[in-house]
C-alpha cells in the first residue's frame, strides 16, 4: 500500500512455478511483506515470489484458464474455496504434513464454506466499510446510505471496491436485503440501485486510492479494514466505519491448486504462518485479524482492543458473510457488474 505498507510484487511467476527452491504466491496486496519473505527464506532456503490480484474474481479466472500450474499457494477468500473446491481447482490438504491447525480460532476448525478445512487454511479475516476524510467529508458517513444520501457533495470523490458480490452486495444492504440473495428482482433491484450512485463514483478499485484520500482528494473509499487500519494509524484526518445496517464479514485463506508445482514449499508456507509468533508480528506490521488464537493471545492489548480490527459482538452479529451461490444467480450478478463497471 503506498506510504503505507511495504507492498511486494514480483513478476515473473507464469509458468515457472516448479523450481523446488522457489515458491510462488497469488495474494491480495499487503498480506506478505518483505520482512515475512525474508524470516521464511532464512528458515528453508526457499525464494518468495510474490505476485498480486485485487479481486476474488481475477484470481479466480485465472486459476479457470490454466493458470494454478504458476503457483504452489493461492489466498482465495471463504466462498470462494467453495466454489473452487467443486470445480476441482483446489488440492484436499495432507493434514499430517500441517502443525499448529489446533492454534486456529474456535468458529475456525470447522468452517461452512470448507468443513474440516479440507482444502484451505484460515489465514486472516475483517470487515468491509467506509473510510473517510474527516478534513473534506460533509459527516460521519455512520451507514452505506450516507453515499446515496450525500451523493451530490461526494461526486467524484467516492471509491467503491472493484468487487462484484462486496459492492453489489452494499446496494443490497441499502434496500434491506442480504449480501447472499438469489431472487432475481433483489438483485437487479441492487443494480438500479448502484446505476444510481454510479455517476458519483470516481472509481472502482480495491487499491490504488491511498494517496487520493490522505491528499483530500477522495472523500470516502469502500475498503477492507485490513487496509484502512494502517491509513487511520498513519493519519489521524482518516477514520473507519463499520456501518450500522451491518457489513460483510469475510475469511482469506490460504489454499494449493490442484495443479501447484512446488507443494513441498507449500506445506512449508503453511506451517511458517501457523507459528503463534510469525503470525503475531505479520499482525503488528500489516494489521490484518489473524484466525489464529495462539498468535492472538500474544498481541498487545491495542490491537486486540482495537474496535477495527477486532470490532465488538453486536457489530458482528449485525453481518453476514458472503457465501457461494447458484450459477444462475452468479451469472445474473456478473452481468449486472459487467454493465456498471464497463459503463
Amino acid at each position: 500500500m503506498a506510504n503505507c505498507r511495504q507492498n511486494l510484487t514480483q513478476p515473473g511467476a507464469g509458468g515457472s512455478g516448479g523450481d523446488p527452491s522457489t515458491l510462488h504466491i497469488y495474494t491480495w496486496a499487503n498480506y506478505v511483506d518483505d520482512s515475512l519473505t525474508a524470516a521464511f527464506t532464512e528458515r528453508t532456503g526457499i525464494r518468495v515470489v510474490v505476485d498480486i490480484f485485487d479481486s476474488n474474481e481475477i484470481m479466480l479466472t485465472k486459476m479457470q484458464a490454466g493458470g494454478g500450474g504458476a503457483y504452489s499457494i493461492l489466498y482465495p477468500s471463504d466462498y470462494v474455496v467453495s466454489e473452487m473446491v467443486d470445480t476441482g481447482l483446489l488440492a484436499k490438504l495432507d493434514r499430517s504434513r500441517l502443525v499448529g491447525l489446533e492454534n486456529l480460532k474456535d468458529q475456525w476448525q470447522n468452517p461452512a464454506y470448507d468443513p474440516g478445512n479440507a482444502h484451505s487454511i484460515p489465514f486472516n479475516w475483517g470487515t468491509t466499510g467506509l473510510l473517510y476524510n474527516r478534513d473534506v467529508t460533509p459527516g460521519r458517513p455512520e451507514d452505506w446510505i450516507f453515499l446515496w444520501d450525500n451523493k451530490e457533495a461526494l461526486s467524484r470523490r467516492i471509491t467503491m471496491l472493484d468487487d462484484m458480490r462486496e459492492t453489489l452486495g452494499v446496494a443490497l444492504k441499502t434496500l434491506g436485503y442480504s449480501y447472499n440473495t438469489t431472487d432475481p428482482a433483489q438483485i437487479e433491484a441492487a443494480y438500479a440501485q448502484l446505476r444510481e450512485l454510479q455517476p458519483h463514483i470516481a472509481a472502482f478499485k480495491t487499491t490504488g486510492f491511498e494517496n487520493e484520500i490522505l491528499a483530500g482528494d477522495l472523500s470516502v473509499a469502500m475498503t477492507y479494514s485490513s487496509d484502512a487500519i494502517a491509513l487511520t494509524l498513519e493519519d489521524d484526518r482518516l477514520d473507519y466505519v463499520i456501518p450500522a445496517s451491518g457489513t460483510s464479514l469475510w475469511t482469506d485463506t490460504l489454499a494449493i491448486p490442484s495443479s501447484a508445482p512446488n507443494v513441498d514449499a507449500a506445506y512449508q508456507w503453511m506451517n511458517f504462518l501457523l507459528e503463534p509468533e510469525v503470525a503475531q508480528a505479520a499482525v503488528e506490521r500489516l494489521f490484518f485479524a489473524t484466525a489464529n488464537q495462539a498468535a492472538f493471545n500474544l498481541l498487545p492489548d491495542a490491537l486486540r482492543s482495537n474496535p477495527h480490527l477486532y470490532p465488538p459482538e453486536a457489530v458482528l452479529a449485525n453481518s453476514e458473510g458472503i457465501q457461494s451461490i447458484d450459477t444462475a444467480s452468479n451469472d445474473l450478478f456478473d452481468r449486472f457488474w459487467t454493465e456498471i463497471t464497463s459503463a
